[in-house]
């Protein structure tokens, strides 16, 4: 005979067993619906060119302790202090009565939200226009995302202190940058070290390219801008404390030794990975900003100018739906495409910049190296850059995303997201002039 306990539970079961299929089947709903497709649209356009003047400016970026570190996905420890410090490094451009400014935060990623608020400050300080670019550390402050997804794989939960907190000190390095400009000069030069990366998902490899530009005054430089693409991933996992791992490392070294304030742009970072194995733990990491700081202490450098080009063009990007398909297994995949819906902006911003003979494409992800060589041989960039002015994620060429090859694996969209920013890029750049 069985037991009361046991008969109770069995009179559960059925009600167990409704409620877990009624949740798969509310999971499995199609809450996305169809994503509308169109063509990319102009969201704004400067263009200029001149004479040069430049401001730069270094603030800290301080978090609302205690804060989530933010990078990977749960557990994540929490941290009640900086080691070493966070901050926000911006330099605005001008020439004729044209003022953009670009600002580089020491984040895991920006959002639009962060992007928008940045931008509408520094519009009504009399900057024309501005991109906002995360370093990609995987060690810093999180809680400033508000999509679910985010807060679950990689910046925690969200927190309007921690936002206010990222604004403020972009906000405060671009006014600082555009009260400090000067008469400058352009130099230009690049390095490769192959040595330095590697790829870890396969596609083709990185070269440890490492392009410099020095905005250089009457007396020394007031900013250096360095073009580098690895994954700042050094800092241990579990360490209890914010930090701006090697990008923070080497813009402080770099400005110790006088090269002004220097801003570390990450490129085609998708696969890109460290390969410096000198030392251990937090001494691999200052080791290897070393390394770098070295080697852009010895790139060639050319002067550019007196006149110089000046163009700062973006334009949307219309998204393709939501795919999960590679992320998560097939009979959870509907829920899983629902889950992508309700983070996903159903636009995204593409820029080029033109800055005399550069000619780059900024791209609101990380497009792996194979990506944004696509993107240079339909745009004719001389570059991209990633992390800038949003973020959808990973950013993998169609043919690998079909057989979840490279870093799709990772990509919340499907194989057509290349060709959507592609289009946008082309759109951008031919309306900033690049010269192919």
């Amino acid at each position: 005979m069985a037991s009361p306990r046991r008969a109770s539970w069995r009179s559960l079961f059925p009600l167990v067993l409704l409620t877990v299929g009624a949740a798969y089947s509310l999971g499995s709903w199609n809450w996305c619906g169809t994503w509308a497709e169109r063509a990319p649209v102009l969201l704004s356009q400067v263009k200029t060119e001149g004479a040069l003047r430049a401001g730069a400016a270094k603030v800290p970026l301080v978090p609302p302790f205690p804060v989530v570190v933010a990078g990977y996905s749960p557990p994540r420890p929490d941290a009640s202090q900086s080691d070493p410090p966070l901050h926000a490094r911006a330099v605005v451009l001008e020439s004729g009565n044209t003022r953009v400014g670009l600002v580089s935060l020491e984040l895991l990623l920006v959002t639009d939200a962060v992007t928008a608020k940045v931008r509408e400050r520094a519009l009504a300080a009399g900057l024309q226009d501005v991109l906002v670019l995360a370093t990609h550390t995987h060690s810093s402050l999180g809680g400033y995302d508000s999509r679910l997804v985010s807060q679950l794989v990689g910046t925690g939960r969200y927190r309007e202190d921690s936002l206010e907190a990222v604004v403020a000190a972009a906000s405060a390095a671009l006014q600082q940058a555009a009260a400090a400009l000067t008469d400058v000069t352009l130099e230009l030069g690049e390095a490769k070290e192959p040595s330095f990366v590697y790829t870890r998902s396969g596609g083709t490899a990185p070269d440890g390219s490492l392009t410099r530009a020095v905005l250089r005054g009457a007396s020394a430089p007031v900013a250096e801008l360095l073009f580098f693409a690895a994954h700042p991933a050094m800092v241990p996992r579990q360490r209890a404390y914010v930090d701006p791992d090697y990008p923070g490392r080497l813009s402080s070294l770099r400005e110790s030794e006088g090269s002004g304030v220097t801003l570390l742009l990450q490129g085609a970072v998708g696969n890109a990975s460290v390969a410096f194995s000198e030392g251990q733990g937090l001494e691999r990491v200052s080791a290897f900003a070393r390394a770098l700081s070295d080697l852009a202490g010895k790139v060639p450098m050319a002067s550019v100018g007196p006149s110089v080009r000046l163009s700062l063009v973006r334009a949307e990007a219309v998204m393709p739906r939501p795919d999960a398909s590679r992320l998560v297994p097939s009979f959870t995949r509907a829920a899983g495409d629902n889950l992508l819906c309700g983070s996903s902006e159903r636009v995204a911003e593409v820029a080029a910049l033109v800055l005399g003979p550069l000619e780059l494409v900024t791209v609101p992800g990380e497009p792996t190296v194979d990506a944004g060589a696509v993107l240079v041989g339909r745009t004719g960039a001389s570059g991209v850059l990633g992390l800038a002015g949003g973020y959808v994620g990973y950013v993998e060429t169609p043919e690998l995303v079909r057989v979840s090859g490279g870093e799709s694996r990772r990509q919340y969209f499907g194989p057509s997201l290349l060709e959507r920013l592609g289009e946008a890029a082309e759109l951008a750049a031919s309306t900033a002039g690049f010269t192919r």
